[in-house]
């Protein structure tokens, strides 16, 4: 029995039918189980916040490929390492190579894998706490099955908590009495490793009988442990809720996700690039000047920094947050988008064709265009579109566009709301 390996690692699953949480994927009949059961696995990536068996699944479904299995971590390993294995596949045939973090590989660090991954001498399983749409190459991804892991339930933890105290050989020996476990599943924070690691310090204490209740939990770890955390899911859903507040036009609510955010350590720019977007997504023509303002407040803060950066961030989420809002734009790109899809590269109508050769004159390039500003208005009807969709409205600014009409009644929203 090896005493000096964390409680986390001792009770790690070794088999499917060990393994807690993930339901969707494990389960009876899901689609990975089913694969790992047939030994048909592809390269994939696994994305989900910490704790919840990223690592842990990679080790089980090397055991049951019986292939030679290799760990990396993105944090210390480099193309060098990637190349030892690639290198090694001549020796061991089809490898499996784990690569926590994934996302902290640079594009030409993600490269370096592609025709390994691609010829199939390599079955790369990636864990990433991000987003793997914005963190991995296109070239790599378009290679794996994405896969994603939710953050652990009361249920989930509760089993694994339950294990754990039933099945260490050393928590076994102790006298442990789990009264209340609000406390533990709060500052785990659905995380499991967290969560082992903390029965671990409540179990480590000198006390013949253990009691494991909230006051208990609470006094141990003396301070709450933040819920923000800019590399995991939270990010996301915080992020998400700042912009919606915002798009919603309720300053109050944005600037108080933005502290969130501010408090969590979030990137300044993450946050001024995001409100970039939104000031072109859902302000737009209703009042352009929200644009400029957020793109001189991505400027700004870069060159003034922390903590005064903080008032430029506020001054721009309570601007944009209190103009008028139009997604016309928004809308426009996207149903223009989809009709490029549905009816493909339509030719350019012969009138609007640029005509610099003599042979494109006699081919009619450019002959019937009318040239707007020489008519009233600067303004002619005449048709731009393919014939195929001629009079097609893509663009409809509609009420949204009279920003003077909105900001009353935004107005008298908030007045209605908060008194002013």
């Amino acid at each position: 029995m090896t005493t000096n390996k964390p409680l986390a690692e001792r009770v790690r699953p070794k088999t499917l039918d060990e393994y807690i949480g993930q339901e969707h994927l494990t389960g009876e009949g899901a689609v990975l189980r089913k694969a790992i059961e047939n030994k048909t696995i592809p390269s994939m990536i696994f994305w989900g916040p910490p704790g919840v068996g990223k690592t842990t699944l990679a080790k089980i479904i090397g055991n049951q490929l019986n292939l030679q299995f290799y760990q990396l971590s993105a944090v210390s390993a480099g193309v060098s390492e990637v190349r030892k294995i690639i290198e090694d596949t001549k020796l061991f045939g089809k490898v499996l190579l784990f690569l926590d973090e994934i996302h902290r590989f640079n594009k030409s660090q993600q490269d370096a894998l592609l025709g390994a991954v691609e010829n199939g001498s390599i079955v790369l399983i990636g864990a990433t706490t991000e987003n793997p749409s914005f963190e991995v190459n296109n070239a790599l991804l378009s290679r794996c099955q994405v896969y994603v892991l939710n953050e652990l339930d009361v249920p989930a933890l509760t089993k694994i908590i339950d294990h754990a105290i039933a099945n260490d050989e050393l928590l076994k020996q102790k006298n442990i009495e789990l009264k209340e476990k609000d406390a533990i599943f709060m500052f785990s924070g659905g995380d499991a490793r967290k969560l082992l690691n903390i029965l671990e310090m409540l179990c480590n204490q000198p006390q013949q009988k253990i009691l494991i209740d909230n006051e208990t939990v609470t006094k141990l770890l003396q301070q709450k442990i933040a819920l923000y955390d800019k590399g995991g899911e939270e990010h996301y859903n915080i992020i998400s809720a700042f912009i919606k507040s915002m798009r919603g036009s309720d300053p109050n609510a944005s600037i108080y996700w933005l502290a969130r955010m501010l408090d969590g350590g979030e990137s300044i720019e993450f946050i001024a690039r995001r409100m970039i977007i939104l000031a072109s997504e859902d302000i737009g023509n209703a009042n352009p000047n929200a644009l400029l303002l957020a793109t001189n407040t991505f400027t700004a803060i870069q060159i003034i920094g922390m903590p005064e950066a903080r008032i430029i961030l506020s001054q721009c989420a309570t601007y944009l947050a209190s103009s008028a809002k139009s997604n016309a734009s928004y809308e426009a790109i996207g149903n223009a988008m989809s009709e490029v899809k549905r009816s493909g590269q339509l030719a350019v109508p012969l009138h609007l064709r640029n005509a610099p050769t003599k042979l494109m004159k006699q081919l009619n390039y450019g002959k019937n265009y009318e040239y707007a500003h020489v008519y009233e208005n600067n303004f002619i009807e005449q048709e731009f579109l393919p014939d195929k969709i001629s009079g097609t409205q893509f663009y409809n600014p509609g009420e949204n566009a009279r920003e003077n009409e909105l900001r009353e009644f935004l107005k008298k929203r908030w007045k209605e709301k908060y008194g002013y």
